[in-house]
């Protein structure tokens, strides 16, 4: 009997249901209400969305970039203090002392002067006794000019990568203090000085790097 009474209500909530849903306005509640739920839901994303896009961002560390480093910055490749034209005729009539250099070449970096010698920091270059222009080897800003007759004028020129150039030996010169010069740029002729005599007409060409004295012919094809 019992069994009966359950089976008899399910049939009955059934029958209403069918029944409820034949009515002309169920669907279309229906519709509606799934709707409205959609349209909440949507807005309340959209909600979330933009408070965190205008939370502000505190927790973000900032990045320090460092020095800004010019990138088109120019590297330069040491040229000839003279034309290169003139390669062929160019002597090197001293040589760059270096102790671990064998003994001929040791000798030929000894400048001599009243039976007093001195070893050569950079390298004389002649020109069978023809003067010649002096180029500057390097881009750079004239750093001193020292006028001497006795040792030669010298030009010393500092540049932008740590390095210094210095012509010694030189006349007629066109640049002074604070200049730029540009790689190439004429400076001055070849001369002679009292100081090394038997060079006759020359350059002396000296390099430093970061303060010390270098062989010019590390950095130029003799």
């Amino acid at each position: 009997m019992r069994e009966d009474k359950n089976s008899k209500t399910s049939q009955n909530q059934q029958d209403e249901k069918v029944q409820l849903q034949k009515k002309p306005w169920f669907w279309p509640v229906v519709y509606a209400g799934g709707a409205l739920m959609l349209a909440g839901i949507l807005l309340g994303y959209n909600s979330l969305v933009s408070k965190v896009e205008e939370a502000p961002s505190t927790n973000v560390a900032e990045v320090d970039s460092g020095p800004v480093v010019e990138t088109n910055a120019k590297t330069e490749t040491m040229k000839y203090p003279f034309k290169e034209e003139n390669l062929s005729k160019v002597q090197i009539s001293q040589e760059f002392y270096e102790v671990e250099a064998n003994a001929e070449s040791r000798e030929k970096a000894l400048m001599v002067f009243n039976q007093t010698f001195t070893t050569s920091s950079g390298i004389t270059l002649s020109m069978n006794g023809e003067e010649f222009e002096v180029l500057a080897a390097l881009s750079g800003k004239v750093k001193q000019v020292k006028l001497d007759a006795f040792t030669g004028n010298k030009i010393v020129i500092e540049h932008a990568d740590g390095k210094e150039t210095q012509y010694s030996s030189v006349k007629d010169i066109a640049v002074k203090e604070g200049d730029e010069v540009t790689q190439g740029q004429v400076l001055g002729k070849a001369t002679d000085n009292e100081w090394n005599q038997s060079a006759g007409v020359n350059l002396h060409f000296e390099v430093l790097e970061n303060g010390k004295y270098i062989n010019p012919k590390k950095l130029l094809a003799f």
